[in-house]
């Protein structure tokens, strides 16, 4: 029972030199089952759109996912596991590098008020319910590591830390990100023998 990995973006537009879309093309190429879930910008904060946007992308594939988070898109994920069926097709999780969202972000990121609006708060503090890690970085400028760590412990979720890596974004020179790769292949493997344990061939 292979598993596909399902890559959640955050709060961006389609970004060619994004980690995501260089972890996208490299798993590909492997022969490794991946898909994206389209990015949706910052205009359009309706957190919902954004969900069914999760479950379409997992409605198109069959059989378990390894799900791959990034910023915004960890609450997204959050969200979603809290109303969505088809948590059962989620093997486990790598939720990295997640804001702080009840703390205004810096210019040309979307405003509290707006992500009121959008439908985003109350911020999702359920444990997840499949295996999750989250991935902090040190000298996150959208979030201290006090509260990416609040975060994991809301979720139930095990801290992978990541060392001094910004946001893990283009600005922060990311870009290709092996280690991130590193990071969602020995997981793919982690789960796979998991599930080969559960349903063996």
């Amino acid at each position: 029972m292979s598993l596909t990995v399902l890559i959640i973006p955050g709060l961006r537009d389609k970004a060619p030199a994004h980690w995501q879309t260089w972890l996208h093309e490299v798993l590909k190429q492997d022969g490794q089952a991946v898909v994206s879930v389209p990015p949706m910008g910052r205009e359009n904060l309706d957190l919902q759109t954004r969900l069914d946007a999760i479950d379409e992308a997992i409605w198109s594939f069959e059989g378990p996912a390894l799900l791959v988070a990034h910023s915004g898109g960890c609450q997204m994920l959050a969200h979603w596991a809290g109303q969505s069926k088809m948590t059962l097709r989620v093997a486990g999780a790598l939720l990295i590098a997640p804001p702080d969202l009840e703390t205004p972000m810096p210019a040309g990121y979307p405003t509290l008020d707006a992500m009121r609006e959008g439908g985003w708060y109350p911020l999702p503090t359920r444990s997840l319910p499949f295996k999750s890690w989250v991935g902090i970085s040190m000298n996150d400028p959208l979030s201290s590591a006090v509260v990416a760590r609040q975060n994991a412990r809301y979720w139930g979720a095990e801290v992978i830390e990541l060392g001094e890596v910004g946001h893990v974004n283009p600005q922060s020179g990311f870009g290709p990100w092996p280690e991130g790769l590193k990071l969602v292949q020995d997981h793919l493997a982690l789960l796979d023998s998991e599930l080969q344990t559960v349903h063996p061939n």
